[in-house]
């Protein structure tokens, strides 16, 4: 697979630029060492996501034997891995460098269809800067 296929998400949101790196993107509602300087609001990335007849079938296999159902497992992963790289780029849309608060949700459309939702606040963020014990 593609290294670009693995950072883009399902459908364009803006030109595949990012502001927001993965390591500012954070559950708390603060970032260590970072001062928040703006907020720009909710961001969201969203992905519908299916399984297909073969995916059902080895998935209900795998549930007779019990244990993780990795091709379940894999199919969740990618569709969070999705919504957060549309999350990201909503984000990085609006002008932020930073999103806190990031959270996941995920909901059944109809029988064997998800839509997993992604969502956080988008914020601007400068670093603090360190006291003179830190700088010797």
């Amino acid at each position: 697979m593609d290294n670009n296929m693995i950072n883009q998400a399902p459908y364009q949101v803006t030109a595949p630029r990012y502001s927001v790196s993965h390591h500012m993107v954070t559950t708390a509602f603060e970032l260590p060492g970072f001062r928040i300087v703006r907020n720009l609001g909710v961001v969201r990335g969203i992905t519908v996501r299916s399984r297909s007849v073969f995916g059902t079938i080895g998935g209900s296999l795998q549930t007779l034997v019990g244990g993780n159902i990795t091709l379940f497992t894999q199919l969740c992963e990618k569709a969070r891995g999705e919504a957060f790289e549309i999350m990201i780029q909503h984000a990085s849309e609006i002008g932020a460098n930073a999103i806190i608060g990031a959270r996941y949700d995920a909901n059944e459309v109809m029988s064997g269809v998800t839509e997993v939702l992604a969502y956080g606040t988008a914020v601007i963020v400068e670093p603090i800067e360190q006291s003179a014990y830190r700088q010797a």
